[in-house]
């Protein structure tokens, strides 16, 4: 079973160009996305170090598009407090994040996390990484609003799409639909119009759509379309099957 809406696009602006947010927050608005995907990496969970709260915050203040923040740092509640304050509409972390264990122990940090972010009125989700099972956020479902596989190894952008990560989507959307809460399957690294309709055969919800989108050369609102047509038509194969 998927979700009642169409599928939906999250850009990633993780290759944009950052001299000038206003000009990719602009050109993403034109292309027709329908929300931002914001990456954040500390350089000790992931190699890369992108941007912390400051700049969600800045890109709250271009746009009222919805804002998806993604985070690949290694304490996320340490810092959750600064990112809620940013005012995006949801936050992703790592499931595979080894929480400091200071005070209490780590499922119970990441339980406190996500009840941090509902507090806030914002929605809390779990990424797995190609090598994690979905079964790794089952502790958290009754909580997740999102649950965000990989097809790429998280940390830099431009990676191709692993295809056996594919059939993880299927999974998450079957335990989201067990859980009842009605949360979305989101899908990032790789995805563009050539793999878009793999996705949606395994019923995604949320195509999360990075380097594609800043092709030079390249029309972003053409990219857009064929992202949610292919997927669309991947998602009615997979109604179909009743899966």
């Amino acid at each position: 079973m998927t979700s009642e809406h169409g599928v939906l696009v999250s850009a990633s602006i993780l290759n944009a160009d950052f001299s000038r947010l206003d000009r990719v927050v602009h050109k993403m608005e034109r292309a027709g996305v329908d929300r931002l995907h914001l990456d954040v990496m500390d350089g000790h969970f992931v190699d890369n170090i992108t941007f912390g709260p400051d700049l969600v915050a800045a890109f709250r203040r271009l746009t009222e598009m919805p804002l998806d923040v993604h985070l690949m740092i290694s304490e996320p509640a340490r810092y959750m407090d600064r990112f809620i304050e940013a005012d995006p509409q949801t936050i992703t972390f790592h499931v595979e994040t080894e929480e400091s264990a200071e005070t209490e122990e780590s499922a119970e940090r990441k339980s406190d996390a996500i009840a941090a972010i509902h507090a806030a009125g914002q929605g809390a989700g779990l990424a797995v990484s190609p090598d994690t099972p979905v079964a790794a956020v089952a502790p958290w479902l009754a909580e997740l609003d999102i649950i965000m596989i990989m097809s790429v190894y998280p940390g830099w952008g431009g990676q191709g799409f692993i295809p056996e990560v594919a059939p993880k989507i299927a999974e998450a959307r079957a335990l989201l639909a067990a859980a009842g809460r009605g949360g979305l399957v989101h899908v990032d690294g790789g995805v563009n119009s050539k793999t878009a309709e793999l996705v949606g055969s395994h019923g995604i919800d949320v195509c999360i759509v990075g380097s594609a989108l800043f092709q030079r050369g390249q029309d972003a609102s053409d990219e857009v379309d064929l992202v949610k047509e292919l997927a669309a038509r991947g998602r009615e194969a997979f109604a179909a099957g009743g899966r």
